[in-house]
């Protein structure tokens, strides 16, 4: 992808605990292990799977939130990782992250203007007459009105303090923007209204999205491409309609049959799924997924599978796919 805005290679985090009492065990939680993609400049990519695979692991390390074990993370032909404090304080400006939670991410003891006009104020952009300028443009562009400059965010409902996290994440007009789960914790009504919002605001000023989800309804929506995640691997990508209409990897397939259809009259099996879920901490042995996959092999239980690279971006990692 000669056009990538972001290329991620071979990313790995893993934390290092202790859990037990009175004697307690240190253990390693495999977060993210051995992460590869790229993010074409104007595209919105999709990271999928069930809660606990590492998706926000990714996208924290993307941004040095947390740091990564090992790695390359390049941003633009800049390599993230290597940069030192003063260009990471930069680079930053390129790349934002709205949050999960638009209550928590917010703090209380500060107005709307005083919580969008901080990051220009650090940052020294603008004299105090233009940064105010500057918020009320946000705040219009998010559709919320002038006013809004010296409320609380208590005073707002969930939707509308999702778009002052939104507002937050555009101040520095970057090109990247991280969503983490953007709108699971709002109203099904309200999480058209904010995807309307963010498609509206990625064609006017062009971003690139990394969009976080277990949402495959909303990844189908909003998304142009699409890597699924497992026990903190990718297991499979490639476009949207590739991986939905035509899933190579069973997790993938299962994924797509899980999630629900908005119309009564289709009828489907429900999937079932034998075996436990493994831990980050003690990850089976061969393919992560193979105590619960329904087309498991003798291989699957010894050997992790190789990504078989389809072509175009597509590929996968398992052993019942052949190039």
């Amino acid at each position: 992808m000669a056009d990538a805005l972001l290329q991620v290679d071979g990313m790995r985090k893993f934390f290092r605990i202790k859990r037990g009492f009175p004697n307690p065990v240190k253990m390693t939680i495999r977060a993210v292990d051995q992460v590869s993609f790229r993010l074409a400049a104007g595209d919105a990519f999709g990271l999928v799977g069930e809660s606990g695979c590492g998706k926000t692991t990714v996208g924290r390390c993307i941004l040095r939130l947390v740091e990564p074990d090992s790695g390359r993370i390049v941003l633009k032909g800049e390599d993230v990782i290597r940069a030192d404090r003063h260009r990471l304080r930069v680079l930053r400006r390129k790349m934002q992250i709205i949050f999960q939670d638009p209550y928590s991410s917010l703090n209380p003891r500060r107005t709307v203007g005083q919580t969008l006009s901080e990051p220009l104020r650090v940052h020294r952009i603008g004299a105090r007459a233009t940064i105010k300028d500057r918020v009320v443009q946000l705040l219009a562009e998010v559709g919320l009105p002038p006013e809004s400059v010296d409320k609380f965010p208590h005073e707002f409902s969930g939707g509308q303090r999702q778009r002052i996290g939104i507002a937050r994440a555009l101040v520095f007009e970057p090109e990247l923007i991280i969503a983490d789960e953007p709108v699971s914790a709002l109203d099904v009504s309200i999480q058209s209204q904010i995807l309307i919002l963010l498609c509206k605001l990625q064609q006017l000023h062009r971003l690139s999205f990394l969009f976080i989800s277990h949402d495959l309804a909303v990844v189908r929506y909003f998304c142009q491409r699409v890597a699924v995640m497992y026990l903190g691997r990718i297991v499979e990508q490639g476009t949207v309609q590739e991986v939905f209409e035509n899933p190579q990897h069973p997790y993938s397939r299962i994924l797509r049959e899980a999630s629900p259809i908005p119309d009564p009259s289709v009828r489907k099996p429900a999937m079932r799924l034998e075996g436990e879920i493994a831990s980050a901490a003690k990850p089976p042995g061969g393919c992560y997924f193979h105590p619960r996959c329904p087309h498991k092999m003798d291989i699957c239980a010894n050997v992790y599978p190789p990504w078989i690279d389809l072509g175009a971006g597509r590929g996968a990692a398992c052993h019942l796919v052949s190039g």
